[in-house]
């Protein structure tokens, strides 16, 4: 049975790109070998990476005066990363945003002096805080772009003023959750990361993408050579043996995205199926969105069923996902700090999904009318 898959990650693939990673499972393309056993350092890998650095600058027009890097570890391991390396004055700003960002800054505040400058959590995150410009004399600002659990997305970057050393302070961000699900300018940061298993990849590698200037050869004391930049950049993402068979499926990913029409053809698709559903939930007399209409995010919605009393609201939660798992609707469980269920809607996701994940709704709603 063909099932639907809303998981907030690992989640849903292109349907072609695991049909083809699936007929080159064994020998890509005449090599004799599997790309999950070929050397890192042979000429036969070699073109996969490449091809895969060259797509994503050319989807993300990506400037020359940033390297592309291919690490492990996930976002989680960038979170220490960014600290480390950026370091200089020893202030950083974190704007506060959910959990993801919540964990970014515990893990900053280790490494230096990490301001949140701005939070939603009064309103249990279900908004995006107004900062439209981040002063101060701080090393970088940080913000986590879309926020899969709370699903709120920043609909607007903000801007940066002078830091220390007089020029603007570097802005970095998570964009794990959101990458290439629409346009975004590159160059309005100093820094990317983002962990494949959403839009790009299989789980196990880790994108980065950071402006040149940032590589610097003196991270904070104490910093493993496995966690500064400049190992890295200096080796072409090629110090250690990096998560080949990853990469390769990133590149199959981003083959099938540039062929649906790049982050332009990515964010038509994704508002059509984010349009349906919240339209479908904004009307509902069953269920809702907790999040404000001016910071819904494309890719992750939380929904919630208008029973007040939490213990029936439990019970009938879990009814929901069980079901919809009987009715091949898979994944649905909302996170427990916010409750109810969650809908994924990453690129890969067809809008007939969501068509299917309407019709389950509709029928669980009269039955329980």
């Amino acid at each position: 049975m063909k099932v639907y898959n809303f998981s907030a990650g690992p989640s849903v693939l292109p349907e072609e790109v695991l049909q083809t990673a699936a007929a080159q499972m064994c020998d890509w393309q005449g090599s004799g070998q599997s790309v999950m056993e070929m050397s890192h350092r042979s000429k036969t890998f070699e073109p996969i990476i490449q091809n895969t650095e060259n797509l994503l600058r050319r989807l993300m027009h990506i400037p020359e005066n940033y390297d592309v890097l291919f690490l492990q570890g996930g976002a989680s391991t960038q979170f220490a990363m960014v600290p480390m390396n950026l370091k200089k004055g020893g202030k950083a700003a974190y704007v506060n945003t959910g959990v993801w960002s919540k964990k970014a800054l515990a893990e900053a505040k280790k490494y230096l002096q990490a301001e949140e400058i701005a939070s939603s959590q009064d309103k249990n995150f279900t908004y995006i805080p107004a900062v439209n410009k981040i002063e101060g004399d701080y090393d970088y600002a940080h913000i986590t772009l879309n926020n899969t659990i709370m699903g709120t997305h920043w609909k607007h970057i903000p801007e940066t003023g002078k830091g220390l050393d007089g020029k603007s302070i570097p802005l970095v961000s998570d964009i794990s959750s959101c990458i290439l699900s629409e346009p975004l300018d590159v160059s309005r940061f100093a820094l990317l990361y983002a962990g494949a298993q959403k839009n790009l990849a299989p789980a196990g590698v880790t994108l980065v993408i950071i402006r040149k200037d940032l590589v610097t050869d003196n991270p904070i004391d104490g910093t493993p050579t496995m966690l500064q930049y400049k190992t890295h950049t200096e080796n072409a993402s090629m110090y250690n043996t990096p998560p080949c068979w990853n990469i390769y499926m990133m590149g199959l990913v981003l083959e099938w995205i540039e062929k649906n029409g790049g982050a332009a053809g990515m964010k038509e698709r994704n508002e059509k199926k984010a349009n349906l559903f919240y339209d479908y939930l904004d009307k509902s007399d069953f269920y809702f969105s907790p999040v404000e209409k001016n910071s819904r995010s494309l890719m992750n919605i939380p929904f919630l069923t208008r029973e007040k009393d939490a213990e029936k609201a439990a019970l009938l939660n879990k009814e929901f996902v069980s079901e919809a798992e009987k009715a091949g609707l898979v994944n649905l469980a909302g996170h427990r700090l916010v409750g109810g269920m969650r809908a994924s809607l990453y690129n890969a996701m067809d809008i007939q999904g969501i068509h299917a994940l309407i019709d389950f709704m509709e029928g669980f709603a009269k039955a329980r009318a």
